[in-house]
């Protein structure tokens, strides 16, 4: 296997994850690895000592701001436990990289030695053999990224200003021609949103009774990010897939997935040598 396909199939594991609508988070750290490997900052942390990787307070905002401009919202604590063990993985490949020399020519490049480096790192992984029984549970397991999701859509009136439940459920009546209120509003369309993205949005309570509720009908419901005045329109139930249809792709992504799993494995081994500090802001 070649330099640009070892490191392609180690990263291409989260293009793949967020073709297929984010459904699983963990991997979307490997596509802000791609954006961390192009970031030439603090290239001179921990130079005093080369076993001490040092995560500093500028160093998690760095990354902080690369994870809000890649998905357009704050990192949760989980989000940023994950994110710094890149960043440390990253960091490891860059001095495993320096210690095996691969900086000749290209010292200053960065994001190089670290591609180098996991190039290397690769070249000594060898899959494990899977026979089509083992595939086969390997869909099943992963299933509902191969599944098309449940389509929902639904309006959501958003009145002018926050509105107690009673003005909601007034305002709910006069939508169903029942009377009538001085509320104002704009009117949001979410067509044929997959169910798993309003389980996100709004929680799988409101989704639940989202989907039970007449359609064509005004009502108010309650989310996770409050009160909310929706009106449910259709439910396109989702299909399963069908593993014979589609199990040379099945093949490709269990490859990619397991050679950036035993990437990562391999990387944390080489990391135990490494002491890790993290700093906080000083008060």
């Amino acid at each position: 296997m070649n330099e640009e396909s070892n490191a392609s199939n180690y990263l291409k594991t989260s293009s793949d994850i967020l073709t297929r609508l984010l459904k699983e988070p963990l991997f979307i750290f490997l596509l802000i690895a791609l954006v961390i490997f192009a970031v030439d900052y603090v290239v001179s942390l921990g130079k005093d000592n080369p076993k001490v990787i040092t995560v500093t307070p500028e160093v998690k905002q760095e990354i902080k701001q690369i994870f809000i401009s890649s998905l357009k919202r704050e990192p949760t604590d989980s989000d940023m436990k994950q994110l710094i063990e890149r960043y440390v993985d990253n960091e490891v490949l860059y001095r495993e990289g320096l210690a095996l020399g691969l900086d000749k020519g290209d010292s200053s490049i960065r994001e190089r030695v670290i591609y180098k480096a996991l190039s290397v790192t690769q070249a000594g992984i060898t899959l494990p053999k899977l026979d089509e029984d083992g595939l086969q549970k390997w869909f099943v397991n992963n299933r509902e990224s191969y599944d098309s999701p449940t389509l929902i859509h639904f309006q959501e009136a958003v009145p002018t200003g926050v509105q107690p439940k009673e003005k909601l459920n007034s305002f709910a009546d006069t939508l169903n021609g029942k009377g009538k209120t001085q509320i104002e509003s704009t009117l949001e369309i979410f067509k044929d949103r997959p169910k798993f993205s309003i389980d996100e949005g709004y929680g799988e309570t409101f989704t639940k009774a989202l989907v039970e509720l007449p359609p064509n009908q005004w009502q108010t419901l309650e989310s996770k990010a409050g009160l909310r005045l929706v009106q449910l329109i259709s439910v396109k139930p989702g299909q399963p897939a069908n593993f014979s249809d589609i199990k040379a792709q099945v093949y490709v992504d269990w490859k990619n997935q397991t050679a950036a799993e035993m990437s990562t494995k391999a990387i944390r081994e080489m990391g135990a040598k490494y002491k890790i500090v993290e700093k906080e802001n000083s008060k």
